[in-house]
């Protein structure tokens, strides 16, 4: 066991290193799996920030079109906060040194991404706003004394005392080790979210739903664990994880076709393309299981400066022997982003007394049933701020010696076959369609893969799917980014947010399978 003085921050993306940086002068520990940049999904963040910096624009738009996209559940206070919060956190960004794409007088070159009313996403190089910005943040952190980054450990559990987060347990990331007890006066939790548990995923292969995991393991209230984001447009080329044709592509224009060359979104929609995102995976899903390889038509844009405006996709194309200037890039609806997570309020707080989380690991309500286009990293940079002023608020300052970790290498890591068949269980039964046969069968086989002697980041995947699985099988309708094929329509009675603990669900779970 050692204790530290430091704030302990796990997780390396937008959130974590906001939150470091905002909590200058007092010390901090960052716990990165990998080196700074690489393995957190911030850094894969294609479209940008969202915020109402447009002369035609204003935060009240900026909410109501985040409250449409997320279909009845939004708190509209968070959402009404985080867009006030939003233009500061982009000229906040912009005064650090990212280089957002600017017009010919100057202003920011803004982007319409789905369901948005205006132009409104700040954008670096069209497509390269996440790397951007962690590049950025990363070389201020190197700058920043009070900062400590511990790479290649991972938290494995948190440890309680009378009901109080007073550390956690930490390992090596790379190979199995014994735990560590770290002692600390707050852990902020910033682990990314839960969409690397299925199969066909566009997020790094470290972010599998462990940090939900590891709270809801230690008693944190867990909300709207069953609404998962499908993207519709990942780049169908076998790729784990497949990369992303980033949204803005479609609102320069591209269009969404099948092999019969046909668009499909024009009669699904009214705003076709550029509809809400469950919608357009839906369609894009449909077109995938009747055989009809759906695309997107990104010719007319790669044909012209695309290559410059996307060179991330440009990139990805390129790897994967696609020509975008000639062809259709084939695409299919792949795990995104999780709404669902950690319960916390305003200031970041969880259900467990020393535990503050941000980013998407966290469920604020911003997001209800859908996320709007690019507030992902909004909610992230304005959250991370938050929680950071609510830790420096609530915790004395002082000094705190580094932390120095050697942890003995020992046991067994998880099982390869075991995470790959945890994943495809998630796509095929808590997928982008889904039903109560399905889900009971996720729970059913969840529960036998509990029964078994787990390693602890195993039993952390396990446990944030089981809160998936479970939180789907309750919410007996469809909304955002659930659809339960055996209830297609929404229920105005279950407009409301979900709330789980793992207990609760770990009970549905075993009622359904009786050891």
């Amino acid at each position: 066991m050692i204790e530290t003085g430091r704030i302990v921050i796990l997780g390396a993306g937008i959130a974590a290193l906001t939150a470091a940086l905002r909590l200058a002068p007092r010390p901090v520990l960052v716990i990165s799996p990998d080196p700074l940049g690489q393995g957190a999904s911030s850094a894969w963040a294609q479209g940008g920030v969202a915020a109402a910096l447009g002369p035609d624009d204003s935060v009240a738009a900026h909410v109501a079109d985040t409250v449409v996209a997320g279909a009845g559940i939004v708190d509209v206070a968070v959402a009404q906060a985080v867009a006030e919060a939003a233009p500061e956190a982009v000229a906040a960004l912009a005064t650090l040194g990212v280089p957002f794409d600017r017009d010919a007088a100057g202003a920011f070159a803004l982007s319409r991404e789905a369901a948005h009313g205006q132009p409104r996403v700040a954008r670096v190089q069209g497509d390269s706003a996440g790397a951007a910005i962690m590049a950025r943040l990363i070389a201020a952190l190197r700058n920043t004394p009070s900062v400590q980054v511990l790479e290649g450990f991972a938290a494995e559990r948190l440890a309680l005392s009378s009901g109080r987060v007073t550390g956690v347990w930490l390992a090596r990331a790379d190979v199995p080790s014994q735990p560590v007890l770290l002692k600390a006066p707050a852990v902020l939790l910033a682990s990314g979210g839960a969409a690397g548990l299925y199969a066909i995923t566009t997020n790094p292969g470290r972010v599998r739903g462990q940090g939900l995991g590891l709270a809801a393991r230690a008693g944190a209230r867990v909300a709207d664990a069953e609404f998962v984001q499908f993207h519709p447009t990942a780049i169908a080329c076998g790729g784990d994880p497949a990369p992303l044709a980033t949204e803005a592509l479609r609102g320069e224009g591209a269009l969404l076709v099948n092999s019969r060359g046909l668009r499909f979104m024009a009669g699904a929609h009214p705003a076709a393309e550029l509809a809400p995102r469950d919608i357009v995976a839906r369609a894009v899903f449909a077109q995938s299981q009747s055989g009809l390889a759906p695309a997107l038509d990104a010719r007319a844009i790669f044909a012209g400066n695309g290559k410059a405006h996307f060179p991330t996709v440009a990139a990805a194309c390129a790897q994967a022997g696609i020509d975008p200037a000639r062809q259709p890039i084939p695409v299919a609806a792949a795990a995104h982003y999780h709404m669902g997570g950690v319960a916390c309020d305003l200031r970041g707080r969880s259900s467990l007394p020393g535990l503050w989380v941000a980013g998407e690991v966290a469920a604020t309500g911003l997001h209800g049933a859908n996320r709007l286009a690019s507030n992902g990293l909004l909610e992230a940079l304005v959250m991370a701020t938050r929680a950071a002023a609510d830790l420096a608020e609530n915790l004395p300052p002082g000094e705190a010696p580094e932390v120095h970790l050697a942890p003995q290498v020992v046991g067994l890591g998880p099982d390869p076959a075991m995470v790959a068949d945890l994943r495809g269980l998630m796509t095929d039964c808590c997928g982008v369609i889904r039903s109560e046969s399905g889900l009971r069968r996720a729970l059913g086989d969840l529960a036998l893969m509990s029964r078994r002697a787990l390693p602890e980041p195993m039993l952390n995947m396990v446990a944030a799917a089981t809160l998936i699985a479970a939180a789907a099988l309750l919410r007996c309708e469809s909304r955002g980014g659930h659809f339960r094929a055996d209830h297609p329509q929404p229920d105005p009675t279950l407009a409301r947010r979900s709330r789980l603990t793992l207990a609760e669900a770990e009970a549905l779970r075993d009622e359904k399978v009786p050891a």
